[in-house]
């Protein structure tokens, strides 16, 4: 069964740092770009970083740009995203997912329904 975890959200300070775990079990990862979304109350799910499987090319959009950082370890089957500098609007439930790497080109998939596996979420919640 392919199955996507997330791990590691919690309560934040303003400024302060998290780094989310994403592991996969039942496939292995190096098959298939993968993204972080997020997801606040009343607010659509929206990307906040990708990463491809192979020549590890990330894109971020500019709400996140210099703070979060995709990274992945193909031998663990785990990708990470550190967060920093966190914001009270970064506040959501975050999700990974993951889709079969079958670019033509460079572009990474950015929308939701373009990735076929996720996650259950993990709550991450930045307040002071």
């Amino acid at each position: 069964q392919l199955q996507l975890v997330e791990s590691g959200g919690g309560l934040v300070q303003p400024g302060g740092s998290l780094r989310l775990s994403c592991a996969a079990s039942g496939f292995a990862l190096d098959y298939y770009v993968i993204g972080w979304f997020r997801q606040a109350p009343g607010k659509e799910r929206e990307g906040v970083s990708y990463i491809s499987s192979s020549d590890g090319s990330t894109y971020y959009p500019d709400s996140v740009k210099g703070r979060f950082t995709i990274s992945r370890d193909n031998a663990k089957n785990t990708v990470y995203l550190q967060m920093n500098s966190l914001k009270p609007e970064d506040t959501a439930v975050y999700y990974c997912a993951g889709t079969l790497d079958l670019r033509s080109g460079t572009l990474l998939p950015k929308n939701a329904y373009e990735y076929n596996y996720w996650g259950q979420g993990t709550q991450v919640t930045v307040s002071s």
